[in-house]
């Protein structure tokens, strides 16, 4: 069984989104970030930097941290949306969702969401860069029908809780057909439906 420590953002619901897909048994404890439970001395044993998420495969007693390890881990574990013939473009799709687009557009989420009119300069450079984002997946998502080629992996389950906050980003998704197209896909898997609503609260996913 597999204890998943997580909050309800992008970084969260992909975890919750692979272990459904998968088919894992897993159940979730709550890390309340709003009340900086990330920082309790007994979660950063598990989690050095503070950050969720955080799993425990109470079958093979380890515990990872860093979500696209846990991914990686996942697929590994599963055989499923992580094939071996794929993995070095996989790879790179992955690593690109968790160096350029989770942080640029996490950064965006700060100073156009959460924090608007307090630096100029913050709103007017990730706004660019996370159109910048959406124009290169859509680029890329012209090419081939999931990011590392013609199968859906995990380099898509990573990406897509990022795409689902469109609604914040203010780029306007449906100008980028390709991206579009991708998403509405994904949106429509059962699994995907209800990792992301990871807390059971009825959430859904974000229409285009």
């Amino acid at each position: 069984m597999i204890e998943l420590f997580t909050a309800n953002t992008p970084n969260g619901k992909k975890i919750s989104i692979m272990l459904e897909e998968i088919q894992f048994d897993y159940k979730v404890t709550k890390i309340d970030i709003n009340k900086d439970e990330q920082f309790d001395p007994q979660f950063k044993k598990l989690s050095p930097f503070n950050k969720i998420p955080v799993i425990i495969d109470h079958e093979n007693n380890i515990s990872l941290f860093e979500s696209g390890a846990i991914l990686i881990y996942l697929g590994e574990k599963s055989g499923k949306f992580y094939a071996i013939d794929q993995r070095t473009t996989i790879n790179q799709w992955l690593m690109g969702q968790m160096a350029y687009v989770g942080p640029m557009l996490g950064q965006h989420h700060q100073f156009h969401h959460y924090n608007p009119g307090k630096s100029e300069f913050g709103e007017k450079r990730y706004f660019q860069i996370s159109k910048k984002i959406y124009k290169e997946l859509d680029e890329r998502l012209s090419e081939t029908k999931f990011l590392a080629g013609k199968n859906y992996t995990i380099a898509d389950i990573a990406t897509f809780p990022w795409i689902a906050r469109h609604e914040w980003h203010d780029i306007g998704l449906k100008k980028f057909k390709n991206l579009t197209r991708w998403y509405e896909e994904i949106s429509k898997r059962k699994a995907v439906q209800r990792g992301y609503d990871l807390l059971n609260k009825g959430e859904e996913i974000p229409k285009t």
